[in-house]
């Protein structure tokens, strides 16, 4: 069985302060220019990163298990889980593909 990679500090990070729903510490954690793209909307730039957080990625109770992380670059991570919750249909399976830049996400992708 394959082991997964280590999750570098900042992704760890960026889970925990989901976990908390604090959209002060997860923003933080992202460059100026960062994009997160969710849902099929492209969010750039820390206001609307905040915009997020307090909207879309704050609908919904939900709980994160991480189930793998890959490496696929030096600043690139592919981890895949399963969010549980009162969202429609209560569990969904997703990869969230990090680019980091200088110890913050520069990029993420939610599928």
């Amino acid at each position: 069985m394959p082991v997964s990679d280590p999750s570098p500090d900042v992704i760890d990070r960026y889970f925990d302060a989901d976990d908390r729903r604090d959209v002060d510490d997860v923003v933080a954690l992202f460059t100026d220019d960062a994009e997160v793209v969710d849902e099929g909307q492209t969010w750039r730039g820390k206001e609307r990163l905040r915009a997020w957080r307090e909207g879309p990625a704050s609908k919904y109770q939900y709980t994160t298990t991480i189930l793998d992380t890959t490496r696929v670059r030096p600043d690139e991570y592919v981890l895949s889980g399963r969010l549980e919750g009162n969202f429609p249909g209560g569990t969904v399976d997703l990869n969230w593909h990090f680019t980091l830049a200088g110890g913050r996400i520069n990029a993420l992708r939610i599928e």
